[in-house]
């Protein structure tokens, strides 16, 4: 007993001084890896709305098979997100982030040679193993490691290169897609770089937290003391006083089984709710949005330049969050940007004018730059360490289910509007998803610069 209590007293001592830091306390380089592993997975998630219009007729889609990729895309990503969220949990984020990584650059290669849809389909379910993987396994990895005072700045900080990399899409889409023959497999084989990012997982450290989950607490303290020496020498100070946390609870058994009992079982079935229902209108925006402009009679090239305005709004939200992420309670910044995520929906639905929608389209994309990566950490602070990833992908990964019925389920709403007003019928769809999404929002928990340990204890 007196040894347990001795390592409960260590733990303790370590995450205190872990999470009393001010600052982010690791090389520069951990926030470069991720983030352009992030920027990498959220260009290919969108790209395949720009090439949906000419690959559906170079590989001689049927109208009914159009929405095919994105649903395998959409499956794959809850396969994989819980797949390599449990590898994850088990062995630790490093292992998870590198298999996420190789995932998705071999499903970009196979996306960017398809030649029939057979081979798009499964180039797109590879694919989105990796994407799933990688966003759940980097959302549990950015909190651990980051200091309770600064865990939401730092998570939108990682979040901003995901965000560019979702903003440039139509960029490079108005640049390839409508000039060459070949550019819709260009930007498929834009995604395969990626993998160049596992040649810097030598410098990368792993999560102290999970290496306590898993009694590595040499391994942990070495991280940790590293971290405080950076500090010092960054703030050039004392650094501040460890404050009261509680231990790590250790790993035991399989990952998931932790989250089916009290209080987490009712966390993953909210979160699950929220994303489920939000992805259903996100899913249908991103991957149908240019063929809805396309119908109501824009040019491709136009409807690209409509979605233009959201390369800035997308990185410009995300500042923003990385500017106030730990200043307001979480659930709360994200239900105002949620509200204007919906308004936004109806704004485009009822335009009148280009302008309207070039308007709506840029704070669309802003709110969702705002708010995501805010959402990313709430979900992963509702979590213990020893079934963090895990609890992201039944939630954020799971929840890319109705992410797979949305561009369906749209498809059918447009048609029962018909031609006269499908197009506004389907973008008051999307702006439900919305209102139902931030319904579900004050129901979550209270996390904002608490200690993981406080906050998951269970």
């Amino acid at each position: 007993m007196k040894i347990d209590a001795s390592r409960d007293d260590l733990e303790k001592d370590l995450i205190a001084r872990l999470d009393r830091l001010p600052v982010w306390p690791y090389p520069s380089a951990v926030l470069w890896v991720v983030g352009i592993g992030y920027l990498i997975a959220f260009f290919d998630i969108t790209n395949v709305a720009f090439g949906l219009p000419v690959f559906s007729k170079v590989l001689h889609f049927s109208q009914g098979q159009a929405a095919l990729p994105i649903t395998a895309s959409l499956v794959g990503y809850v396969i994989g997100s819980w797949l390599n969220s449990n590898f994850s949990d088990a062995i630790g984020r490093k292992g998870g982030i590198m298999t996420a990584t190789l995932l998705f650059s071999c499903g970009c290669i196979v996306t960017t040679f398809a030649f029939n849809l057979e081979s798009m389909v499964i180039g797109r379910f590879v694919t989105g193993m990796g994407i799933g993987a990688e966003i759940a396994v980097i959302s549990a990895y950015i909190g651990e490691m980051a200091p309770a005072a600064v865990r939401g700045r730092y998570t939108a900080l990682a979040n901003v290169f995901a965000m560019i990399g979702q903003g440039v899409v139509p960029v490079v889409a108005l640049g390839l897609v409508p000039n060459f023959a070949w550019g819709w497999r260009a930007m498929f084989l834009i995604g395969a770089f990626g993998g160049l990012t596992l040649l810097a997982f030598p410098w990368i450290p792993e999560s102290p937290r999970w290496l306590l989950s898993k009694r590595r607490h040499v391994d942990a303290a070495a991280v940790v003391a590293a971290a405080e020496k950076r500090v010092r020498a960054r703030i050039g100070d004392t650094l501040p006083p460890p404050i009261e946390v509680a231990a790590e609870v250790h790993a035991q058994g399989f990952p998931t089984a932790a989250l089916f009992r009290p209080p987490f079982r009712g966390r993953v079935l909210l979160l699950f709710a929220l994303w489920f229902v939000w992805y259903i209108g996100t899913y249908t925006w991103l991957g149908l949005g240019p063929t809805f402009f396309v119908a109501r009679g824009y040019t491709l090239t136009h409807s690209i330049l409509f979605l233009l305005t959201s390369s800035i709004g997308y990185p410009a939200g995300s500042l923003i969050a990385t500017a106030i992420g730990d200043t307001f309670e979480r659930k709360h910044t994200i239900l105002a940007g949620m509200i204007l995520w919906t308004a936004c929906f109806i704004g485009i639905g009822i335009a009148s004018s280009p302008l309207l929608i070039y308007v709506s389209v840029f704070l669309l994309a802003g709110s969702l730059g705002f708010f995501l990566p805010l959402m990313y950490t709430l979900t992963a602070e509702s979590f213990p360490t020893r079934a963090r990833a895990t609890g992201v992908s039944l939630t954020d990964g799971a929840g890319h289910l109705g992410g797979a019925l949305g561009p369906i389920i749209a498809l059918a709403v447009y048609s029962w509007g018909g031609i006269s007003s499908g197009f506004t019928t389907v973008f008051l769809f999307m702006a439900v998803t919305g209102f139902l999404t931030a319904v579900l929002l004050p129901f979550t928990i209270t996390a904002t610069r608490r200690s993981l340990e406080t906050v998951s204890k269970g």
